[in-house]
């Protein structure tokens, strides 16, 4: 995606915290296209390991200030804010099963380091979008899911992330705090890591003849592929949507994990062997059995829709994985 200077509005110092991950790494690849100045902030190690962002290209990797980090320091937030004209909150925890282990880390990252955030954006008076999840909703009454639909987290997971949607609302409202929160249905594509159902799936395909070892088969979800997420990151970046507004992306259309599996077997060629592993079952009274967007505000507020379809998605997808052997183990090593 490529902006004309002329389309610029004044923002174009741009934090990506959680930038060395999966949907970070696209969107800071996208935004650098677009041409934004991009500082992108990956979780402190001692092996300064950049994640997903040392398999960009070359020019646009170089392009990156890079920073490592911790959005749970607050001093620190404060200073990499101060010098970006808006900060795209990307950094979490995201496995819903760990969330059911230990809580209380989901907490300090999700809700704790969205509240530094917010307070750095505040005090610099810069603007904020905050990454949301359609997990916020459990089980919905109706589909398809309107932004009216109730919040109703029902893990650990969810209930961070509900949590820290809410948060970054009462800041609007109590402090006029510029944000916007973006809330994806099922994102993927290649560099997902193995805690997700497709790379999951797509894997033992290519490495385990077929073998599928799968939880629930029944959970539908509404998938949208990370090239059409990142795209709509930066139309949100460049555009005058409201403060406080929340935007869904998603595509309209949810697909059930045997649906995914019988796709998967079409594309790969292999015959699907499928076995039960309750490891990945989650608790009776935690499973969202669909998450169906309506993909209305992200229309009305970006001109947005999603381009790949879920079969050319997958297709993408596959044959990333199966060419990316050797970097198997950078996405499967988040596994839960």
């Amino acid at each position: 995606m490529v902006i004309t200077e002329g389309k610029f509005k004044k923002v174009n110092r741009v934090l990506v915290t959680g930038a060395s991950g999966f949907i970070g790494s696209h969107v800071v690849e996208n935004l650098v296209k677009a041409g934004f100045s991009v500082t992108g902030l990956v979780h402190y190690n001692g092996r300064a390991d950049h994640g997903w962002l040392k398999f960009l290209d070359p020019e646009i990797k170089d392009s990156i200030n890079i920073v490592l980090g911790d959005i749970t320091d607050s001093e620190y937030m404060n200073k990499i804010v101060s010098n970006n004209d808006l900060t795209i909150n990307l950094a979490a925890l995201i496995a819903i099963p760990y969330s059911y282990t230990a809580p209380r880390s989901y907490l300090n990252i999700n809700l704790l380091g969205t509240l530094n955030i917010c307070e750095a954006v505040k005090s610099n008076n810069s603007e904020l979008i905050h990454f949301s999840t359609s997990e916020v909703y459990g089980t919905p009454n109706s589909v398809p899911i309107t932004l009216n639909h109730a919040i109703n987290p029902q893990s650990p997971y969810a209930a961070s992330k509900a949590s820290a949607d809410f948060l970054c609302t009462s800041y609007f409202k109590s402090f006029g705090l510029k944000v916007r929160i973006l809330r994806p249905f099922n994102t993927y594509g290649p560099r997902q890591s193995m805690r997700a159902i497709i790379p999951t799936i797509i894997n033992q395909f290519i490495s385990n003849n077929g073998v599928i070892n799968i939880g629930n088969l029944t959970p539908k979800r509404d998938f949208t592929f990370v090239q059409d997420t990142a795209e709509a990151v930066t139309l949100l970046a460049l555009s005058d949507t409201p403060y406080g507004e929340v935007i869904q992306l998603g595509t309209g259309s949810a697909y059930s994990v045997k649906e995914l599996i019988d796709m998967c077997e079409k594309i790969s060629g292999v015959k699907a062997k499928i076995k039960s592993d309750k490891e990945r079952l989650r608790p009776l009274a935690s499973e969202v059995e669909v998450l169906l967007s309506d993909p209305a505000s992200a229309n009305k507020s970006l001109g947005w829709n999603h381009k790949v379809g879920l079969e050319a998605g997958l297709i993408s997808t596959y044959h990333w994985f199966r060419e990316n052997q050797s970097n198997i183990a950078d996405s499967g090593r988040y596994f839960v």
